[in-house]
């Protein structure tokens, strides 16, 4: 059953900035007085002082002001973990609020692992300057030096004498800090720690299991419409938008209420109930002009492309090391274009005013989806307010903020809030997918298996910067995002720098994006790609040697703590010595195992993968998967073995079965047929092993095994058939194509 929340207020009270709405919208608890106040204007608020990210109330609780969203991955809970740990209270006296960009500090989008990685010192240090703010106010309380006090679940009292004690609540109940952070408060030693490290159950699963946690899907308000998009069935070449050449808008005027809203390119319907609007969107009569052809043969496409290229690493001679090398191991790879695909499409609520916009989505990043809001509006940044509601997973930039541009632009036309949800073509056929990948590899060793060479080229296009609605609403150009942080050159982390080689050559061959698909962030960002193709040749490597898999990686490998999850990987699936492909069967069904390496940023992934392959049908199927994951400091080892058991299914769903197809006119793949996904009763059997490493800073946990796992399965299938396939997904259909040219 669905359920609907009704929001307790009108319109013009959801258009004002007024503190009942922090209430309205809090999670974990009632919001506090403090909490209402900071909703008074536009954030976010000032980083420098304790007031932003911590109010304490009367009754010995606190809130915590987080900048990251809760996703799913249980990062809320990680948090709190941090902040409960550096001010001595219990996860029982913490609460949290929605993210909003009234009350919210901006700690940046929630992507890239980095909520705890990045937004963890954030919330530990100032944790650390709220606790020594209230021993400095117990301390002139008390009438003794704060060297004297010891807390415990935010009670404050002298060493030895437990009965002189006053409470956090009763230091500041409810009052700000007015203090600025002095960067010199003293974070709590490791050896003290209570919380962090501790598998604490997360704090959103209560409500998701009881059927009361509202997503985004769920929201409703008063006076709301219902809105769809109307674009072509399947987005064609970036660049090309969706012109329509002529609209009929009489052909929806037998639907009740239902009317087109225009702006620019930009089409869609409204109608007060939604299946009116749905059926607008169907029935609408549009003609569109005819869009430039998609790439016949993508990847010779992408190769034959006037690129701009990066080494991103070049040291030694690769070229000499490569022509003296005992053995040489060298392919091209071809990877595809693969969609987000949440289970839900996204959706969105805008309700936008003379005076201002209020709209929540499911955003990765409230303050800049506000800036793309304010700009296709015509608004001033701070007359926009956006407010997250978790969706159905993302897994990197989905169509959560076109979702939300499209509901504004409705909003803004027809003077009420609404509605917009995606149909399901609409998000899988307008979404931006994770870029397609080309790439080369060679790889060379000495006589004694040790690697004397290493080069990677890759060749893929970079990610856009504006959304459909906005480039459709205000016809904008084509734009990508070529260089910085947001760009996606080849990853050097992913490329061979797990190992130790003298000679090492990584180059990214930078595609323009206009007249391929548009491309954005997915899950892992192209290291699925990456160690496809690199721990494929390194397992090459390791076959002409006449060595074992994992030892081979052993005798090469560069790091102790690469070492290590190598280590633990194999000893979790109980690994013994071969050589890959050395006990071939005939049977019709065959079995195998491969180990591989991988990461994504700064953490360390491996993955053993065992599979099964039927040779009549061509189906492989993962029967077992075990990987290992050292991200440094782990807040909680529950919620990153939660996130390795995700990464491992979903690595094994993309690298079997998931793959955007398209023709010379646009994308094709369309639903769960067009773009099939790993069902439920075929998600193989995973061991997560957490590598904990309390000493070392917490690094990214959401996305680190995801290349390790496809890599093995594609290693694994090797050792069952001594066949390599050197394109994904490995379907039946190259899966029995590469056994015919076997035989």
């Amino acid at each position: 059953m669905t359920m609907h929340t009704r929001l307790p207020f009108s319109r013009r009270d959801l258009l004002k900035a007024g503190g009942v709405l922090v209430v309205g919208f809090s999670m974990g608890g009632t919001a506090s007085p403090a909490a209402a106040a900071r909703g008074d204007g536009a954030g976010p608020p000032d980083p420098s002082t304790i007031d932003s990210w911590i109010a304490v109330h009367a009754d010995n609780t606190a809130t915590i002001y987080l900048g990251k969203g809760e996703f799913g991955q249980g990062n809320t809970t990680g948090l709190l973990q941090i902040a409960g740990e550096e001010l001595d209270l219990d996860m029982s006296q913490l609460r949290w609020v929605r993210l909003d960009t009234n009350v919210s500090p901006n700690q940046g989008a929630t992507v890239s692992s980095s909520s705890i990685h990045r937004g963890g010192p954030q919330v530990r240090a100032a944790a650390a300057e709220a606790r020594q703010a209230l021993l400095t106010l117990a301390s002139n309380r008390l009438g003794v030096q704060p060297g004297s006090l010891t807390v415990s679940k935010g009670v404050v009292s002298i060493d030895g004498h437990p009965g002189r004690a006053v409470t956090y609540g009763e230091l500041l109940g409810d009052q700000p800090f007015n203090v600025k952070f002095t960067g010199m408060a003293p974070q709590k030693p490791i050896s003290r720690y209570r919380l962090v490290g501790t598998r604490v159950p997360r704090v959103d699963i209560p409500e998701k299991a009881g059927g009361t946690y509202v997503h985004m899907q769920h929201v409703r308000v008063p006076d709301m419409l219902h809105g769809r998009i109307v674009r072509p069935r399947g987005q064609r070449a970036y660049g090309a938008g969706a012109k329509p050449a002529g609209i009929d808008e009489a052909s929806i005027a037998t639907i009740p209420g239902a009317r087109v809203v225009r702006k620019g390119d930009f089409v869609g319907v409204i109608a007060p109930n939604e299946w009116d609007a749905v059926k607008a969107a169907e029935l609408l009569k549009i003609t569109w002009q005819e869009p430039p052809a998609l790439p016949a043969n993508l990847f010779e496409h992408m190769r034959a492309a006037k690129t701009t290229d990066t080494v991103i690493a070049d040291w030694g001679d690769a070229d000499k090391a490569f022509a003296q090398a005992a053995q040489v191991a060298s392919a091209s790879y071809r990877c595809p274009y693969q969609s987000h695909a949440p289970f839900a499409a996204n959706c969105a609520i805008a309700d936008v005013g003379p005076d201002g916009a209020l709209v929540r989505s499911s955003t990765q990043d409230i303050y800049n989806t506000r800036a793309m809001l304010a700009v296709v509006l015509g608004l001033p940044v701070e007359k926009v307010r956006v407010q997250y509601y978790e969706g159905s997973g993302t897994f990197g930039r989905s169509c959560y903020d076109d979702a939300a541009q499209a509901a504004a632009v409705m909003s803004q036309a027809v003077g009420k809030p609404v509605r917009v949800q995606f149909m399901r073509w609409d998000e899988f056929g307008w979404d931006d997918y994770g870029p397609a990948h080309l790439a080369d590899v060679r790889a060379g060793i000495d006589a004694a298996g040790k690697l004397v060479a290493y080069e990677y080229h890759g060749w893929q296009h970079g990610w856009m910067v504006n959304e459909t609605t906005h480039e459709l609403a205000l016809r904008t150009p084509p734009k990508e995002q070529t260089s910085g942080p947001p760009s996606i050159p080849v990853n050097r982390m992913s490329t061979g720098s797990m190992y130790t080689v003298a000679n090492r050559r990584v180059v990214s061959h930078a595609v323009p994006m206009v007249g391929y698909l548009k491309g954005a962030p997915l899950r892992s960002p192209l290291d699925l790609s990456f160690a496809f193709a690199s721990e494929q040749t390194i397992d090459e490597l390791a076959h002409a040697a006449k060595m074992d898999p994992l030892e081979f990686r052993r005798h090469n490998i560069g790091d102790a703590r690469w070492l290590g999850v190598l280590n633990a990987a194999a000893d979790a699936a109980k690994w013994t010595p071969r050589v890959a492909a050395s006990s071939l069967s005939k049977a019709a069904v065959v079995t195998g195992r491969g180990i591989a390496l991988g990461t994504h940023h700064v953490s360390y992934g491996a993955a053993v993968a065992e599979v099964e392959v039927d040779t009549r049908t061509g189906s492989i199927v993962a029967k077992r998967i075990c990987g290992a994951l050292d991200a440094g400091q782990v807040v909680n080892p529950a919620l990153v073995e939660n996130q390795m058991v995700g990464q491992m299914i979903q690595a094994t769903s993309r690298i079997l079965k998931e793959e955007v197809r398209f023709d010379k006119s646009g994308v094709t793949s369309l639903d769960w047929v067009s773009y099939p996904v790993l069902r439920f009763a075929e998600h193989p059997d995973v061991v997560p092993v957490v590598v904990q490493r309390l000493d070392e800073p917490s690094t990214g946990a959401g996305e680190e095994v995801i290349g390790a796992t496809g890599a093995a399965i594609a290693n694994a299938f090797f050792d069952a058939t001594g066949v390599r396939l050197r394109e994904y997904p490995m379907t039946p259909e190259r899966v029995k194509a590469a056994l015919a040219a076997r035989t």
